[in-house]
């Protein structure tokens, strides 16, 4: 099989995250930039990576990297991109987003239409055609410019990989699916310790959780753009992933993940979601205000996305919300909590300042990941059967 490169995006500030559950697929890194992940695969890759992977909103098939500081040199260096390997005669193809950071090209439209341009050229003196139908199969193409320097891919996931297909309604502010799974990701949490998100919502961190704890691949019951185009990829290697998926998943799993909100409304879209992903049965969904939070466990794990004050009318409420989670994380013995906030003053609130500090950029909001640490549990000792 041909060898391409293959690019993730994701959040800023979470490559390391993503970085490694490549690396967990068998995948070769290639490079590692602020806001992406860049690796080596074969058409099998491209299927794994969109089944499997949590942290990514899409996988980009890299066409080619061109440096361009005018029209001109972008619609010459695009025209010399071999398009053809990738679109067939039938292909629809478009700029589908561009996007562009300290460059001298910075107009969006403009980058679009002067590379469809080049797109179109480049195809009419290859399949010696003046015009395509394109009715075939869909190749939308992504450009990003950095420092005058273009990477063009084209997309072979579609509709966002955070999209799994089970958030059929959301609360306010809701956390991204692949951001609740790299924020997870970043905690010590298994399985066999109990989570509780008090600030549930739609039920974001509960679902991935147990996702997760099931060893359910995120894009197990979603279709991917890439799927129809035969000629490049396999329908072998769809079938690959997907039995892998099927094989790996742990139908009967036991876990103690709890996901708490004071909007009871809110708490049956939760249900409704959990449902969709098919982990309903693993999550405790539960109306209770965060001054309640109570287990008589310990060595546990509180994850959660409180309000931040984006709006007015929450900004007076925050610091007795924040002082309330402070209280509460402080009865809980020997247990951690993690929480992604904007709120500049989380830690002087919650009366502790944190074990670890991230910065994290939820879309444009530049956000902190505060990680107060407990104790490990000790060690179970091992019975004389498993010796």
């Amino acid at each position: 099989m041909e060898r391409w490169e293959l690019i993730a995006p994701c959040h800023f500030g979470l490559e390391a995250v993503l970085k490694k559950e490549i690396l967990d697929l068998g995948y070769e890194i290639s490079k590692v930039e602020d806001g992406k992940v860049t690796f080596w695969g074969d058409a099998q890759a491209i299927a794994d990576a969109n089944i499997f992977l949590r942290t990514t909103e899409r996988i980009l098939l890299k066409v080619g990297e061109v440096k361009a500081e005018t029209f001109e040199e972008l619609f010459e260096k695009t025209r010399e991109l071999p398009w053809e390997r990738y679109i067939p005669k039938d292909g629809k193809f478009w700029v589908t987003k561009a996007n562009s950071v300290k460059s001298k090209l910075f107009s969006p439209s403009d980058i679009q239409s002067i590379m469809k341009k080049a797109m179109v050229e480049r195809l009419k003196s290859v399949y010696h055609m003046d015009w395509f139908p394109e009715d075939g199969e869909s190749f939308p193409v992504r450009v990003a410019f950095m420092k005058d320097v273009a990477v063009i891919g084209i997309d072979t996931s579609g509709v966002s990989l955070h999209k799994r297909g089970y958030r059929q309604m959301t609360a306010r502010a809701p956390i991204t699916e692949t951001l609740a799974a790299a924020l997870l990701m970043l905690t010590p949490w298994k399985s066999d310790r109990i989570l509780v998100d008090p600030f549930c919502g739609s039920g974001t961190f509960p679902i991935e959780a147990a996702m997760m704890a099931a060893n359910m691949a995120p894009g197990r019951n979603r279709s991917f753009l890439s799927e129809n185009w035969k000629h490049l990829i396999p329908r072998k290697c769809w079938y690959n992933a997907v039995e892998e998926a099927d094989d790996i998943l742990i139908r009967d799993c036991r876990t103690d993940i709890q996901g708490y909100d004071i909007d009871g409304a809110v708490l049956k879209a939760a249900r409704s979601n959990a449902r969709m992903a098919g982990v309903e049965q693993m999550i405790h969904f539960q109306e209770r205000e965060i001054r309640d939070l109570s287990s008589s466990k310990s060595y546990g794990f509180l994850i959660m996305n409180p309000p931040y004050g984006e709006r007015l009318e929450e900004k007076k409420a925050l610091p007795q919300i924040y002082q309330q989670i402070g209280e509460s994380f402080r009865r809980l013995d020997k247990w951690s909590m993690y929480v992604i906030t904007s709120y500049e003053h989380a830690e002087r609130e919650i009366g502790r300042k944190a074990d670890k500090n991230r910065k994290i950029y939820n879309g444009m909001l530049k956000t902190y990941f505060y990680q107060f640490l407990g104790p490990k549990p000790p060690r179970r000792k091992m019975t004389e059967g498993e010796r």
